[in-house]
């Protein structure tokens, strides 16, 4: 896909091809994860739409694969104002708030449309949240549909129980716990390491992670199952927001715009590519077979209703409004 910094876009206008002047703002704008990952290839392109847009006038610095907070500080180092603007999983601060899990819940959803509908239904409540934290969501994209990885062949979940299981937020940390694996804490930037020398042996996530962390030298196989998707969000700290001029937040809104619609094309792309990326490695990808399938389910069940139970009144009303629509 054609870099959407590298014409002036209509969408824009005449503040993205305005001439570059003397930067008076410098932006740093952490990222969890690899340079190469379609979201940081996306943010790159998002700080430097911003930089020509304003005509220098904000100069934004992408720093990917947590180089310069890890993931998990990434939120509340925008929120404390250590940093103006990051990009962060959300999921990843369930225990804050059951709403940022939204998009962890067990088949819940399982295609990019199913996904979308969704997120219109949980973005204004989002919104909000992320507005009492001193907050604001600039723009927020998928990852590809969730499998399961490991080290050897998997038939059951019994199969599973011992297995050291890469855990990244409350829901991964669960499906660990039901399966009978071993939760580890690992931020995507530690991968490549904790699988190489043993310290996890499994993990769910999307084709894209495991591609870019080249995780067939240490993994065998990839059950497609679907999972859920869960999403990235660039986020301001409001404080940082108030005080850009109109003019430079009509050109951040319009990058923005453009990097949903990016990395959200990406995501769809980079799926099949992905898959075939690890086979390429020599993993095994294939879906799970249909008895793991139904005890997967039956776990996704279970973690729905603990969620729901979590999230109260407004969790309701998201999965009654999703029900509804479909």
């Amino acid at each position: 896909m054609t870099k959407f910094t590298k014409t002036c876009l209509p969408l824009i206008g005449a503040a993205l091809c305005a001439a570059p002047a003397l930067a008076q703002e410098k932006w740093d704008l952490p990222m969890a994860y690899a340079g190469s990952n379609f979201h940081s290839v996306t943010g790159a392109e998002f700080a430097q739409c911003i930089t020509t847009g304003t005509g220098g006038e904000i100069e934004v610095t992408t720093h990917p694969s947590g180089s310069l907070f890890a993931g998990a500080d990434i939120k509340r180092a925008v929120q404390t104002g250590q940093v103006p603007i990051g990009e962060r999983l959300l999921s990843g601060h369930q225990n804050e708030d059951a709403l940022f899990g939204w998009d962890s819940i067990p088949f819940l959803v399982s295609s990019f449309d199913e996904h979308d509908k969704l997120y219109e239904i949980v973005k204004p409540h989002l919104e909000e949240l992320l507005a009492e934290q001193n907050l604001t969501l600039l723009y927020s994209a998928p990852w590809p549909p969730q499998g399961l990885y490991f080290d050897r062949e998997i038939n059951s979940v019994a199969e599973m129980e011992g297995i050291k299981f890469r855990s990244y937020n409350n829901a991964t940390n669960r499906l660990a716990e039901l399966t009978g694996m071993l939760p580890v804490q690992i931020e995507a930037a530690e991968i490549s390491q904790a699988f190489a020398t043993g310290v996890a042996e499994s993990m769910v996530s999307s084709g894209a992670t495991g591609y870019d962390r080249k995780v067939w030298e240490s993994l065998s196989h990839f059950y497609s199952v679907d999972a859920w998707l869960p999403r990235n969000y660039m986020l301001i700290n409001s404080d940082v927001w108030e005080g850009v001029s109109e003019g430079n937040k009509n050109v951040i809104e319009a990058c923005a715009q453009m990097a949903e619609y990016a990395a959200t094309w990406r995501a769809k792309e980079y799926t099949g590519f992905t898959l075939a990326g690890l086979r390429d490695g020599g993993m095994t990808v294939e879906p799970a077979n249909d008895a793991l399938m139904e005890e997967l389910k039956a776990i996704g069940d279970t973690m729905t209703e603990e969620w729901l139970e979590a999230a109260g009144e407004t969790g309701a009303e998201i999965v009654d409004s999703y029900g509804a629509a479909q």
